[in-house]
This record gives structure tokens, C-alpha cells and sequence, in this order.
């Protein structure tokens, strides 16, 4: 679960690298999910990006199911 912290200026959350709770870069992206078909155009989805301030590990989740 991500928190925010007064003595930090950003979000932390639980790193599975790192193994505790460290700083994070979150951001929400628009990706393209099929990128060689002929609808690729319509094929863009909402994922949440974040990245450890620590040890720069990125992950992405898909934030529609639809």
C-alpha cells in the first residue's frame, strides 16, 4: 500500500528488490498494447509506472480490466 510521508516529498511503498518501504516515482502512462496490429491506434490503455528512488526498479499494472 502506498503512504505519504511529511518528511519525504513523494510516495513510498513496499520495494520487492529492496525488501522494505523506500520512495517511489509513480506516474500514470498511456501505452499501446498491440503495437503491430492494424488497430493498434485503439489499443491504448491507462498503466500506472513506478520506479524505486533506491534501487531503480521499474513496474507497470494495467489499470483498466475492461
Amino acid at each position: 500500500m502506498a503512504t505519504t510521508d511529511d518528511s519525504v516529498n513523494g510516495m513510498t511503498e513496499s520495494c520487492d528488490s529492496c525488501g522494505i518501504e523506500t520512495l517511489h516515482e509513480v506516474s500514470v502512462q498511456i501505452m499501446t498494447e498491440a503495437e503491430d496490429s492494424d488497430n493498434a491506434h485503439y489499443s491504448r490503455e491507462p498503466y500506472r509506472v513506478r520506479e524505486c528512488q533506491r534501487c531503480g526498479e521499474r513496474s507497470s499494472q494495467r489499470m483498466n480490466n475492461a
